[in-house]
């Protein structure tokens, strides 16, 4: 918090020059934008994720969740894939949360599960999705039934081959039975947001300055065939970092492109990016991030490319 403080204070002392210095700077005033563009868009749902999550933290254990959750390892990890539809929040929000529910086996994965469900399937981004779409139901449906896929998929694979090492991040503990609870909820939701908030800032950064010092016309070129236009797509996801709820007006907007392509965009992006990757980072710890990101991007690639063969056809 004091660090906080004191950058806040900095920059407001400095805000004529770095202006100045932005103006004239093309390149900087890019990344700038589109830092911007990704932190303030992603902010509100992280804050709404945060909120959620320290009233989980007083209210909900993972012990009782256990006890809610049905026994079968499966069945719990479908019922959380198909309940992350009722949190309209984008994936930023959806970590700290995720977080706040991991424990050990069945409820591990499904709080997994959720993390990469509650981002891709709510009703507000399949809303925006029809809208960027209209008159193509089918990307609505595709980019519902491969976003599930993809989540049900890697929340299988941690119940399968996931190990409690790979967890090195500690939570504050908040269940000790002292104090009120809106002292716990205050403590955790301040915890979870400036620590998500900061690798929030360290993933936009990167999406910026990625985004000025690759030329444009490697994406337009790469994009000209059918299997490079996915690979294309699903690394531009990671890259630009998107938020679940505007990123169906940018694959819209993308109209050089078969739909296929822009469906792997929208399957991938809320699952995986480099500021998701920053965030499990430092809410589950770099072993954990190093290894979940890289298998949740060739799963969500893959099922969305399967998923969109199936459902929109060959193109």
């Amino acid at each position: 918090m004091p660090i906080l403080v004191i950058g806040i204070i900095a920059l407001a002392l400095l805000g004529s020059p770095a202006r100045d210095f932005v103006e004239r700077t093309p390149k900087v005033a890019t990344a700038a934008t589109v830092f911007c563009g990704v932190f303030v868009q992603a902010l509100p749902f992280l804050a709404l994720g945060v909120v959620i999550s320290g009233l989980i933290a007083v209210f909900v254990t993972p012990d009782r969740l256990a006890r809610w959750l049905p026994r079968r390892t499966s069945v719990a990890i479908l019922a959380a894939g198909v309940g992350g539809a009722a949190l309209p929040g984008c994936e930023c929000g959806s970590v700290p949360v995720a977080r706040r529910l991991f424990s050990d086996g069945a409820v591990g994965a499904a709080a997994l599960t959720f993390m990469l469900a509650a981002p891709a399937i709510n009703p507000v981004v399949l809303v925006a999705t029809a809208v960027a779409f209209p008159g193509h139901p089918d990307m609505v449906v595709a980019r519902c039934a491969a976003s599930l896929l993809t989540a049900l998929v890697m929340g299988a694979a941690w119940s399968r081959f996931g190990k409690p090492e790979w967890i090195t991040k500690r939570l504050p503990r908040t269940h000790d039975g002292s104090g009120s609870k809106w002292a716990a909820f205050v403590e955790a939701a301040r915890h979870d947001f400036l620590t998500a908030c900061a690798y929030l800032v360290i993933g936009a950064a990167a999406a910026g300055a990625l985004h000025v010092l690759v030329p444009a016309w490697v994406y337009q070129h790469l994009a000209g065939q059918l299997v490079l236009g996915v690979i294309t797509m699903a690394l531009l996801a990671v890259v630009l970092a998107l938020c679940s709820e505007a990123d169906a007006f940018v694959a819209a907007s993308l109209t050089m492109l078969p739909l296929l392509p822009r469906l792997v965009f929208l399957v991938v992006g809320p699952a995986v990016d480099l500021k998701l990757f920053a965030m499990q980072a430092g809410m589950f710890g770099r072993p954990f991030a190093v290894r979940f990101s890289p298998a949740t991007f060739v799963v969500a690639t893959l099922v969305a490319t399967g998923v969109g063969l199936f459902v929109l056809g060959p193109q």
